[in-house]
């Protein structure tokens, strides 16, 4: 697969932990069954179009070489991805509002995913940048434990994990270099209604730079050398916005590690690439349209949103 040009050196590989799924979405206008998801999926396919992706996650007896292909056709490595042969792979059923902005969750089946505790080859463990997806706080640590490098690591986390783990999930808040949540789970979390000031509490946890996301209205970055606010790129055909966030993630660290930089002017150039990586993936179920975009269409948003953001 082809790679964007972001004329910097070589880019350092970007480790990716999180869930692998199946997914089964409704949509007030279509429905995706038995689709491809997982925190994982999205994010190391949307740093594949960076750097190089390693990924780490648990798979089930079910999980054919079908699936195996679509990351490897992104030249995805695969070496820490588990097959556990006991059980079905991880299952969510959601349905989404008119508005797409809130969704219900109809099933849900751990499966293999219940008892998954994530295990780094040895060939992992010096990894330069790291994505911890939205797993429990607790085995966020364990992945962080094993890490024999100091990288530079980026965290999500969801609304679950603030109600049963907050204190694990503080402990990771406080160890990482970049925290990336949306607003409703940032007013969860620090109790903040206004998000500056909800940016501020996160800072204050520990976290060096946070992003909160908010959907279509854009996200905010928050650094010690000050605030950047980015808008969305203007979808005009949204499917379906699962992994859109986990997609966001996987981009910006993947932008990073291309440029071997997290400067603030390297964060802020990598929320445009982000942005316009997430686009892709809400025009379409499961990660068919992050999968097909192709690097110069993502190249295309960018420069769209540069010319929207700059006077």
């Amino acid at each position: 697969m082809n790679r964007l040009d972001l004329d910097c050196s070589e880019p350092k590989p970007v480790l990716v932990v999180g869930s692998v799924a199946f997914d089964n979405i409704v949509t007030p206008f279509a429905t995706g069954e038995r689709i491809l998801g997982g925190s994982a999926s999205f994010a190391s396919l949307a740093v594949s179009y960076y750097a190089p992706a390693l990924l780490v996650g648990v798979i089930g007896n079910d999980f054919d070489e079908r699936h195996l292909d679509r990351f490897r056709d992104h030249d995805i490595d695969l070496e820490g991805l588990q097959r556990d042969n006991s059980g079905a792979t991880f299952f969510w059923k959601g349905r989404y509002h008119e508005n797409f902005n809130q969704r219900d969750t109809i099933e849900l089946q751990l499966n293999v995913f219940e008892n998954f505790r994530p295990e780094l080859p040895d060939s992992y463990q010096d990894s330069t940048y790291l994505m911890l997806g939205n797993i429990a706080p607790g085995l966020q640590l364990h992945v962080l434990e094993q890490m024999k490098s100091k990288p530079y690591v980026l965290a999500d986390t969801i609304d679950l994990w603030i109600d049963v783990q907050k204190e694990e999930l503080l402990q990771v808040v406080s160890k990482v270099d970049l925290f990336v949540i949306n607003d409703s789970e940032s007013e969860q979390l620090t109790g903040e209604k206004n998000i500056i000031l909800a940016g501020a509490r996160l800072l204050d946890f520990g976290a060096k730079a946070a992003i909160i996301k908010k959907g279509e209205h854009g996200a905010y970055l928050f650094h010690p050398e000050g605030l950047f606010a980015l808008p969305a790129y203007p979808v005009t055909e949204l499917r379906d916005p699962t992994g859109a966030g986990d997609s966001f993630a996987g981009a910006l660290l993947g932008c990073l590690a291309a440029c071997d930089s997290t400067s603030f002017a390297t964060l802020k150039k990598a929320m445009l690439y982000a942005t316009a990586t997430a686009s892709m993936t809400v025009e379409d179920f499961s990660c068919d349209r992050l999968e097909s975009a192709g690097a110069d269409a993502i190249q295309g948003r960018y420069d769209e949103l540069v010319g929207m953001t700059q006077l």
